[in-house]
């Protein structure tokens, strides 16, 4: 008995091999075998390193005081009737004030060169998404190259217009420092315009950066360079930093509207290069070859081109 027991066991065992040839274990009783890691050298892959600078649609948000359901060309219309205005009445104050002798009229001068850029860039915003938008806010340089191009070739006499940005009351003052001025507001605006951090930082390093360090350097600025007797060391300082300062706060502005996003953790240190040799330009003694107007944004303009792409 016990032999056929023994017999039988075998037989289920075979039994038992066979069964399982057949119908096999199904996946969800199989261990796990962990696979086997790539060869870093043979399998690696590299990861694209994240954009410094990106260009945001205009569609992802808006201007906050601007009404979404505005045509285009209506909110191009008075963001543009606006800014002439607002640009009038700029100059228009502080002619008073130099007429009044409450300022000087160089102090005059340089407060209208700081204020009349940064506003001017500072609208960019409160156009619409249209294509043509940009042009729309060029007409307002572009109508002052004509101005600025007839009184200085002495076509119409305009004293006022002389004196305020002038500083021998020659109107062929006119075609250098002043004339360069618009020319890059309007190269900022048709070429780069809000979709790009370039356009910005120059005008924001032309107007804020070199308008300032004019003012500190002739008021405060007793210690000048070694190799520029015309520029101080306090008037490169004050450049610097109210340079960097300005266009890193015209950057969060044109970020937080959604007009381009900027990876800020390498951004600042890109601000501070840009800065750097815009300061180094201006402080260069080349300003009766090349006005500090067309020198200081060239100088942003090839830097930024090159570190935010």
């Amino acid at each position: 008995m016990s032999g056929l027991i023994g017999a039988a066991g075998g037989g289920g065992g075979c039994w038992g091999m066979i069964w399982s040839c057949i119908h096999p274990t199904p996946r969800r009783h199989l261990p796990k075998i962990s696979p086997i890691p790539p060869h870093p050298f043979l399998f690696h892959r590299t990861v694209p390193p994240r954009p410094l600078f990106q260009s945001v649609p205009r569609t992802v948000s808006r201007p906050p005081l601007v009404v979404a359901s505005t045509p285009p060309l209506l909110q191009d219309a008075a963001a543009t009737t606006a800014l002439f205005s607002s640009a009038y009445f700029l100059v228009l104050a502080f002619d008073k004030l130099t007429e009044s002798r409450i300022i000087r009229q160089s102090l005059s001068r340089k407060l209208v060169h700081i204020l009349s850029g940064l506003l001017f860039a500072a609208s960019w915003p409160f156009f619409s998404d249209s294509v043509h938008a940009r042009y729309f806010a060029a007409l307002v340089p572009l109508a002052n190259f004509f101005r600025l191009l007839i009184h200085g070739l002495s076509l119409a006499a305009d004293d006022t217009l002389v004196t305020s940005l002038t500083r021998e009351g020659n109107p062929k003052e006119l075609l250098r420092g002043p004339l360069y001025y618009v020319v890059v507001l309007l190269v900022s605006t048709t070429v780069f315009w809000r979709e790009s951090p370039v356009g910005v930082v120059s005008v924001a390093m032309m107007c804020g950066g070199d308008g300032i360090a004019d003012i500190i350097g002739r008021r405060y600025g007793f210690q000048k360079l070694p190799y520029n007797p015309h520029k101080s060391w306090l008037g490169s300082i004050s450049m610097f930093i109210c340079g960097s300062l300005i266009s890193a706060g015209m950057l969060y502005c044109f970020t937080s509207l959604g007009c381009f996003s900027l990876d800020w953790s390498s951004a600042l240190q890109r601000v501070l290069l840009v800065s750097l040799v815009a300061t180094i330009v201006e402080s260069l003694p080349i300003t009766e070859t090349l006005d500090d107007n067309l020198s200081v944004p060239l100088a942003s303009m090839v830097t930024a081109l090159m570190i935010f792409g």
